[in-house]
This record gives C-alpha cells, structure tokens and sequence, in this order.
C-alpha cells in the first residue's frame, strides 16, 4: 500500500508517529469514509495474507484445511449391509474393538441371525443408559487392548476394529493386531484412518493422552508383512463387489486380514 505524502508544513512533533494513524487521527479535510475504506483495506490484506502467504499464519491455513473430526466407527454401521453381504454366515458372532462400541453393537443386534460383542478401549464414565445395559449383560466391555484380549482364540467369527489402532506406536501394534486376529475364526476387517484427509476425534485425544496417527495403505501393508498377517483377498474382493453395486466409497481405509491359527 502506497504511503500518502506528508507535506513539509507538518509539525515536528508528528515525525515520529506512523502514516497509517495519522490517516486516521489528521485534522485535514480527509473525510471520515476514507479512514474507514483504509482500516478496511488494511484488515483484507491482513486476511490475505494469513491464508495464502508464508509466516506466522501458515498453521491457521493449513489447520482451516481439515474439515472436520472423524470417525471410522461411523463408517463401520454405513458398511455392516455390505460386510453382510461380503461375509454372510461369518457375521453370526462379531466383535467390534474400539471406541463408542456400544453403537456398534446396538446395530448389529438388529440384524437378523447375528451376535455381537464390543470392546471399549476407552473409560465410560459418560455413557448413556443403554450402553450401561450392554456393559451390564456382559456384551459390550471395557479392556486395554495393549494388552491380549480376554478371549479364547477363535471366539467370534468376524472382529472388527475401528478407531482404535491410529491411536496406538507400533509398539503395541505387534502385539494388538495379532491378538485381533488370534480369537477370530473367519477373517479381521481393519478401518483406519486417511492421512492427510482426517483427523483424530478431539473427545479421544483427551481419553488416550496422544494425537491419532494416520498412516498410509502402504505402511499397513508393510506391517502386515511383517508381523506375518495375510489379507483376506477372497473377502476384500466381495466387498469392492458388494460396495459398487451402490456406489459406496469408505471414508476410511478398509483391510480384511485371515485370522491368525
């Protein structure tokens, strides 16, 4: 922004303030719209410059970039038509691990022919009076699943993970991933999160102390490979098949394992 020219009857005293308050505060015959108009430049260029250039305000841009929380336990009720059709008599016994379970498992006890059980790797001190219920009957409970499940291998048919993995190193994934695989019988179904285009739900970073950590189908492969895990090419393929009959696109990362046995 060009500076106005300061004539050379200005007194003294007023050397030392800046252009931009004088604008404002001078006696002249400046109208009071143009102090207005120039407050209003001034404010613009302080915006454009916060979302498109370099400095102090790159982290807001790239912070307003993100739209929103996620939540691959949402995704996981979209997709329990699709699993069905995909798994069929498989989604007879089904676990789900991770947090808001008690969702997950209330809609999977209305489908037909169909059990299902939860873990919650998280405290549930603000549960509502359902999920109390389910926590009461023994189908939905609370478990660090840093450490091996409290179940026999091959208890269920189907185990499925969301929103549960991203939070942990890969520390305790060695351990955890497996432990998924140990105690089902049929197959794992993996929703992750997409780095980059998500992120970690704030109510879970305050429960797990830790930023979610999204990682790419890449990095899930190579530690598949690594911890001896094999993918479920069979059920992946009838569930691309099941998902493109209705044009379903996850929002999430998906991976069917085989059950480790």
């Amino acid at each position: 922004m060009s500076r106005r020219q300061v004539g050379s009857t200005r007194r003294g005293g007023d050397s030392g303030s800046f252009p931009f308050v004088g604008a404002l505060h001078s006696k002249s015959r400046s109208s009071p719209l143009l102090s207005i108009c120039l407050v209003l430049v001034g404010a613009c260029l302080l915006i454009g410059y916060a979302f498109s250039g370099p400095g102090l305000f790159k982290s807001i841009r790239e912070v307003s970039k993100i739209t929103g929380d996620y939540s691959c336990t949402s995704e996981v009720q979209r997709a329990i038509p699709i699993l069905k059709n995909a798994y069929g008599d498989s989604m007879r016994k089904v676990l789900h691990v991770g947090p808001e379970t008690c969702s997950v498992v209330s809609t999977l006890l209305k489908e037909e022919e169909t059990e299902a059980w939860g873990v919650e790797p998280y405290d549930v001190e603000d549960a509502d009076s359902h999920c109390k219920s389910l926590l009461r009957k023994g189908l939905v409970r609370v478990a660090d699943i840093k450490f091996p499940l409290p179940y026999r291998s091959k208890s269920f048919s189907l185990v499925i993970v969301s929103d549960a993995l991203d939070y942990l190193s890969p520390k305790y994934l060695n351990k955890t991933v497996p432990e998924l695989a140990r105690v089902a019988s049929d197959g794992v179904v993996l929703f992750a999160g997409n780095p980059g285009k998500q992120k970690g739900k704030v109510a879970e970073l305050s429960k797990v102390g830790r930023p979610a950590k999204m990682r790419s189908s890449s990095w899930w492969n190579r530690f598949f490979s690594q911890t001896n895990l094999e993918e479920n090419e069979a059920g992946s393929k009838k569930f691309e098949k099941a998902a493109s009959k209705i044009s379903y696109k996850p929002a999430c990362q998906v991976f069917h394992l085989k059950p480790l046995h």
